[in-house]
């Protein structure tokens, strides 16, 4: 006896949106919940951008230094050795330099730094600040304009310096992120200001700020899922863009990733906790709707891109 499967009617669909302009990603474009292969179709499978840092971090655990321990005072040279080595479809390069409680590197530093990654490889660059407002615009713009014979990824833009930044990056036809925090209420205000501004929804994806396991991930899954309810199945044409989660600074910072076994052997293995953290709670993002992970450790990336292709 033939067995009807309960099919939900998905009456809106993600924008597809090219990244980048030399090797370009496509990210987006699901007509119907992530995973779902018997529901609908979805072009474009998730994407994974390696982070990079613009100056050595001193607050990552030894799991996490291990794969650039070479490359850690040299950006492009990071940078070239993910692409390379790891395989990065693309590269996020956090500005942690120009943090103001940190070394508070200024504008033109950042942007040469910026410059250099960029024309350093050929895959997508996301370039993403400290969420500082003041110095986030500064920063952000001066980025915008150094590097305009690349297509690049601004963010993280928000309620508080978007006018400035999406300005800068309407005028140099970058792409930026829109970041509002955990509620999807203020991130469809924020695509509606940044819509009202001239933004051109084929170069805006969201940030809906998200945070790792044992952290309230439940929480940033729950505001993914309502997001990717309303564009599907609502048709909220305001909350159609593809998704992208910076999940490994979150991973990585928890406690649980930093302790050492030695400190604690209920633990185990530090390195193995440190990766399962952050394959498992990209793994989550994923299923709540991700289109864009921003992972830091090749062998979590390994585990994550083997679950996407069993999953597609």
């Amino acid at each position: 006896m033939a067995v009807d499967i309960p099919r939900i009617n998905y009456s809106g669909s993600i924008r597809s949106i090219s990244l980048g302009d030399r090797q370009q990603v496509m990210v987006g474009g699901e007509q119907r919940y992530s995973f779902y292969g018997f529901e609908g179709s979805s072009p474009n499978p998730p994407r994974i951008a390696m982070e990079v840092y613009d100056e050595a971090p001193l607050d990552w655990p030894e799991a996490a230094q291990a794969p650039f321990a070479g490359e850690m005072n040299d950006p492009v040279a990071w940078a070239r050795k993910c692409v390379e080595v790891y395989g990065a479809e693309m590269i996020c390069l956090q500005l942690q330099s120009t943090d103001p409680n940190g070394t508070n590197r200024d504008a033109d530093a950042a942007a040469r730094v910026v410059s250099q990654v960029a024309h350093s490889i050929d895959v997508p660059l996301i370039v993403w600040g400290t969420a500082n407002h003041e110095k986030d615009t500064e920063v952000l713009r001066a980025v915008a304009e150094a590097v305009q014979d690349r297509r690049l990824v601004l963010g993280p833009v928000e309620k508080g310096d978007y006018k400035k930044i999406a300005a800068a990056a309407m005028a140099y036809k970058h792409t930026v992120i829109a970041s509002s925090p955990i509620d999807i209420n203020l991130a469809k205000q924020l695509n509606i200001l940044m819509a009202n501004l001239g933004v051109n929804p084929n170069e805006m994806i969201m940030d809906p700020t998200v945070s790792s396991i044992g952290y309230g991930i439940e929480y940033a899954y729950s505001v993914m899922e309502r997001i990717r309810m309303a564009a599907l199945t609502q048709q909220d044409e305001k909350l159609q863009f593809p998704l992208i989660c910076n999940i490994a600074r979150e991973t990585w910072k928890s406690k649980e990733a930093k302790i050492a076994e030695s400190e604690d052997p209920r633990l185990g293995d530090a390195e193995k906790r440190g990766i399962t953290l952050e394959a498992m709670s990209a793994t989550l993002l994923l299923l709540a709707g991700a289109d864009i992970l921003v992972m830091r450790h090749p062998e979590a990336i390994r585990l994550v891109k083997d679950m996407i292709d069993d999953l597609s």
